[in-house]
């Protein structure tokens, strides 16, 4: 009997030496799985993303036209940039000029149509849809559309003559071609206000009863109640609304060209002409490099400045 108590905790021991082992087992099984099943998009985030990352790297800091070998330059190529091409600031100037119009006029336009189709109206399901139907026409084919809206004899300046007033030329005049930009984005608001609309309907019925109780108006609840809520989508929203305006290119290669005199040129068409059309390849990675610097610089602030406004509903314990 004494032998028999002796010898159990060597057994238990072996017991979980066992099942350590089994568990390693199925431990190195499930992690062959796991890689087997994610090499897909791993090898094509190392072959089409870091891949060209790295390499772009590397090509900023030489001279390459893409037929001959590069030729190392070092810090030529962002000096450039930075100290001897006026059309780099100039395209940076409009780049910030359509980013800090088009992204917080985005979010008002999205938040007030989302309040709209919020309220229980006859046929408010119709309504969603046509405004999230621009979103799901390709881009080109909007600023093709646009184009000819614009035009000195368009829709738009007919429409504004039946008021006496003389429509510009929207697309050839450096003043009101960024306007014009800007107009078309409002076009693609759809986006924005279908995820605001859904943060919208998830906010707890309670709490507009309860102000309701206090006696609060319907602006004040929505600054007091519906914004809070939803400013988690709204922050959301901005961080994308400035990545992709910062990253402006199809409607300007279609409509504009960057033209007329550069007045609505803006970054990544820049590098694309760069790269392209002058073949200055390196040239145009430092400008990508820049301008990575430079989106990255405002999704940083936007993420400190976020913790004043940005409302997170705390777990209760």
């Amino acid at each position: 009997m004494s032998k028999t108590i002796d010898e159990a905790p060597g057994a238990v021991r072996s017991a979980r030496r066992a099942g350590r082992r089994r568990m390693s087992s199925r431990s190195k099984k499930e992690a062959f799985y796991f890689w087997l099943f994610i090499s897909p998009w791993l090898i094509g985030f190392v072959g089409f993303l870091l891949g060209p990352m790295i390499a772009s790297v590397y090509i900023s800091f030489t001279e390459w036209d893409s037929f001959t070998p590069p030729e190392w330059v070092g810090l030529d190529n962002y000096v450039k940039a930075l100290t001897g091409d006026p059309v780099f600031w100039k395209a940076l100037g409009n780049t910030f000029y359509y980013a800090l119009i088009s992204v917080p006029l985005g979010l008002v336009i999205g938040v007030w149509l989302a309040n709209l189709l919020n309220k229980r109206v006859r046929g408010r399901k119709l309504f969603r849809t046509f405004i999230y139907l621009p979103t799901l026409v390709p881009l080109v084919a909007t600023a093709m559309v646009f184009k000819m809206v614009l035009a000195p004899s368009g829709p738009l300046n007919e429409l504004l003559g039946w008021f006496g007033i003389e429509g510009p030329n929207w697309l050839l005049d450096p003043t009101w071609v960024k306007p014009a930009l800007i107009v078309l984005s409002a076009w693609g608001a759809g986006g924005a206000t279908v995820l605001l609309l859904s943060a919208m309907n998830g906010i707890p019925r309670e709490l507009y009863e309860a102000a309701e109780i206090d006696g609060a108006s319907a602006w004040r609840q929505f600054w007091s109640v519906t914004f809070p809520q939803i400013t988690p989508v709204i922050f959301f929203n901005l961080i994308m609304g400035l990545i992709g305006s910062f990253q402006i290119f199809s409607q300007v290669y279609i409509l504009t060209a960057g033209g007329p005199d550069n007045a609505s040129q803006m970054m990544v068409p820049l590098l694309f002409r760069e790269a392209f059309s002058f073949y200055h390849f390196g040239y145009a990675s430092a400008v990508a490099w820049l301008l990575f610097i430079v989106i990255m610089a405002f999704t940083l602030i936007a993420f400190r400045t976020s913790r004043s406004w940005v409302f997170y509903e705390q777990e209760v314990r």
